[in-house]
C-alpha cells in the first residue's frame, strides 16, 4: 500500500544506510548491495511492507544466525532449462536476483529457464524483480511459499495451512511493462500487522477469528487465539484463491522437494523464478503488439462510478517509482524508528530527511 506521509528521504542516502547495515552486520558485499537494492525498490514502488520495513527483521535474523553471511547456492540438479539449488538461507533477495539471471540465461538458449531454490531466507518484494527481465525483453515469474508460517485457512476451513503464497509476472510492452504482484490470500501479513500496529482497521473482512467469523480487525491474525487469513476471493469465493495457494505451493514447495512436510527451519522461503523468450514463441514483436493491444482496450474502458480511470497492474507503482527518485523517498513513519537501535549498535547514521 502506498504511504502517504509527506517526509522523505533521498534514495542514495538511504540505499548507502542500508548497505552500511548489512556489511557491518557481517553480510559480503555484493550480497549488501543487491539486499539493500530490492529492499529499496520495493518502498520506490509502493510495497511499504516489503521494503526497508523488512530490513530491521533481516538484522536480526543476521544478529541470531539465521540469515547466513556468505556463501553460494549449491545447485542440486541442472539441465539444459531446469535447474534447482539448496539456498543455505543465504539472503533471499540476492538469491533470487541470481537465480533470475541463470533463468534468462536459459531462456536465451532454450526458449525458457527455470530455477527453484530450497532454503533460501525470504525475499522481499516480488514486484522488486521483474523490470530486470522486461527491459530484456523477457517474461518473468516468480512465486514463493514459507514452509514454516501458516496463516492462510483454506476456503471453508480456519485451521490456517499455508502462507499468502504471492505470485508475480513481468510482461514487456511497447511501454511501460506490465507488473503483475498479488497474494493469494486477501492481503499480507505485514499489511496486517502495519494496520495493527497503527491502530487501524483493515478495510473489509479479510480475515477469519478463531472461530471462523469473518472481522476486519487484524490482531485477530495476532492475539491468541489465532485467527488467519481468507484466501483471494474471501467468504464467497476463496475457493478460488485457496486453489492458487496450492499451485504456488506445488511449484515451490513440490518442486523444491522441500516444505511443509519438513521439520521447520525458520522463516524464509521456498522460490520458483522462471523467464521465458518471446522469440523462442512467436516473437518479441508480436507478444507486445498482443499486450499493447490489452493495454489500450483496458485504459480505453469507461470507468465504473467513483474510479478516475482503468489502470494496468504496476502502472501505479512505475509512476510512484519514477516520482520517488525525483523527489525522494516517502518512507513509512515506523520503519526508521525500527532501524534506529540497528543503526546505533552498528554506528551508522540515520539519513537525514529531505523535508
Amino acid at each position: 500500500m502506498r504511504n502517504d506521509k509527506t517526509v522523505r528521504y533521498p534514495v542514495d542516502a538511504l540505499r548507502t544506510f542500508a548497505r552500511e547495515l548489512l556489511e557491518r552486520a557481517g553480510v559480503r558485499n555484493d550480497i549488501t548491495r543487491d539486499t539493500a537494492e530490492v529492499l529499496l525498490d520495493g518502498d520506490l514502488l509502493g510495497h511499504t511492507t516489503h521494503g526497508l520495513a523488512l530490513l530491521a527483521p533481516y538484522l536480526e535474523e543476521l544478529d541470531n544466525g539465521r540469515m547466513t553471511k556468505s556463501g553460494e547456492p549449491s545447485v542440486r540438479s541442472s539441465r539444459p532449462a531446469a535447474q534447482i539449488w539448496d539456498g543455505h538461507r543465504l539472503p533471499g533477495p540476492w538469491l533470487t536476483l541470481r537465480a533470475l539471471d541463470a533463468a534468462m540465461t536459459m531462456a536465451r538458449q532454450c526458449g525458457t529457464g527455470t530455477v527453484v531454490v530450497a532454503r533460501s531466507h525470504h525475499i522481499a518484494c516480488l514486484a522488486a524483480y521483474l523490470k530486470r527481465a522486461t527491459d530484456q525483453g523477457l517474461v518473468a515469474i516468480i512465486e514463493s511459499s514459507d514452509p514454516t508460517v501458516m496463516a492462510v485457512a483454506p476456503h471453508g476451513g480456519v485451521t490456517p495451512i499455508i502462507t499468502p503464497n504471492p505470485i508475480a509476472a513481468g510482461l514487456p510492452t511497447s511501454g511501460d511493462p506490465i507488473l503483475i504482484d498479488v497474494s493469494t490470500s486477501i492481503t499480507s501479513m505485514g499489511y496486517a500487522k502495519q494496520q495493527m500496529l497503527a491502530g487501524k482497521r483493515l478495510p473489509g473482512p479479510w480475515l477469519i477469528d478463531a472461530d471462523g467469523a469473518p472481522t476486519n480487525d487484524p490482531s485477530a491474525l495476532f492475539d491468541e487465539p489465532t485467527g488467519a487469513l481468507l484466501p483471494l476471493g474471501g467468504i464467497d469465493a476463496g475457493h478460488k484463491g485457496f486453489a492458487l495457494g496450492l499451485l504456488i505451493e506445488a511449484m515451490t514447495a513440490g518442486l523444491a522437494g522441500h516444505g511443509r512436510a519438513d521439520p521447520p527451519a525458520g522463516w524464509g522461503a521456498t522460490v520458483f523464478v522462471q523467464a521465458i523468450d518471446p522469440e523462442a514463441f512467436g516473437g518479441i514483436d508480436a507478444f507486445k503488439r498482443q499486450l499493447d493491444h490489452l493495454a489500450e482496450e483496458a485504459h480505453h474502458s469507461a470507468p465504473r462510478a467513483g474510479v478516475d480511470r482503468v489502470r494496468l497492474p504496476g502502472e501505479r507503482g512505475l509512476q510512484g517509482y519514477r516520482e520517488q527518485l525525483a523527489h525522494g523517498v516517502a518512507l513509512y513513519s515506523s520503519i526508521l524508528p525500527a532501524l534506529a537501535p540497528w543503526a546505533e549498535k552498528y554506528g551508522v547514521d540515520l539519513p537525514a530527511r529531505l523535508r
